[in-house]
């Protein structure tokens, strides 16, 4: 039996139901698109009138069928959960819709359409599961054929709002999903990331050692010594590099500066930061 975490489960039920409740509440009530199998649920409820909860089952089992060994026995799981859980809160947002009222300002109900679906699938990713459909086609493709995932995932997308269009939406409908998707994706980066950012900064400077010693202990933070070779100089040079939190960020260039005025120090953002000081303790412990 794989290590399932009891953390992973709750949030992957939680994002499961932010997800479902956009869903019904603005695409369903709006008659808005979407891509992917929740786009093709919609296509066979605008059209057909079948149940997107239950269609939305139906849809996965083959996926799942066809995924199971490629997805690994824990994010299997993960995905039987988000998948179930979807479809489940689909069918309780249902019963128990509530009337948001947005249907005279189509803008605001593709943005909070995105804001819903994509934050309930970010929360989802972020802890391991899928919502299964395209992922695991992305995923198949990928092994047999070698498409990039991102290819798949697009082309899939795009196919389905396609068909969305030649079946229910009109063209002002179209242009909104298309904002509602874009929205939706760029929070799902958003929530996997994490609103929370890091900063990476390498440091080029002759008095290394008394920067590294002051990082260390005025700041607590991990620095690493990395060997470098001077293009223009023709030297060997030792770069200080170390991640800091955000807020951190001013008193790391306020002890370079100190030390060393003409220090050549580089910043990027970090978005995914694993280990001591920032998801485990000083005794390696998980950080809650």
């Amino acid at each position: 039996m794989p290590n399932i975490k009891f953390k992973n489960v709750l949030f992957i039920i939680l994002g499961a139901a932010i997800f479902s409740f956009g869903f019904i509440n603005f695409n369903v009530q709006n008659e808005l698109g979407e891509g992917g199998f929740t786009g093709i649920t919609l296509i066979l409820y605008f059209v057909f009138k079948w149940d997107p909860a239950l269609m939305n089952l139906i849809l996965n089992v083959p996926m799942f069928i066809l995924g199971w060994k490629l997805l690994g026995r824990k994010m299997f799981v993960y995905t039987l959960i988000g998948t179930v859980s979807v479809s489940v809160f689909m069918k309780i947002f249902q019963i128990y819709q509530v009337d948001i009222g947005l249907k005279d300002d189509m803008f605001l109900v593709a943005l909070f359409a995105g804001v819903f679906l994509g934050a309930g699938l970010g929360i989802i990713f972020r802890y391991g599961g899928t919502t299964g459909g395209v992922d695991i086609i992305a995923r198949l493709v990928n092994k047999y054929i070698g498409w990039p995932m991102g290819k798949t995932m697009f082309m899939f997308d795009a196919i389905v709002i396609v068909l969305s269009w030649t079946t229910f939406l009109n063209s002002r409908s179209m242009m909104y999903t298309l904002v509602a998707v874009f929205v939706s994706a760029r929070v799902i980066d958003f929530v996997q990331d994490g609103a929370y950012a890091a900063r990476g900064a390498i440091i080029i400077s002759g008095r290394q050692d008394e920067i590294a010693d002051r990082i260390t202990k005025q700041m607590e933070r991990g620095v690493t010594i990395l060997k470098g070779y001077g293009h223009y100089t023709k030297e060997d040079r030792e770069v200080i590099y170390c991640v800091v939190a955000k807020n951190e960020l001013f008193r790391l260039k306020s002890i370079v500066q100190s030390v060393d005025p003409h220090a050549f120090v580089s910043v990027s953002e970090v978005h995914d930061v694993i280990g001591e000081g920032f998801t485990l303790d000083d005794k390696k412990q998980p950080i809650d």
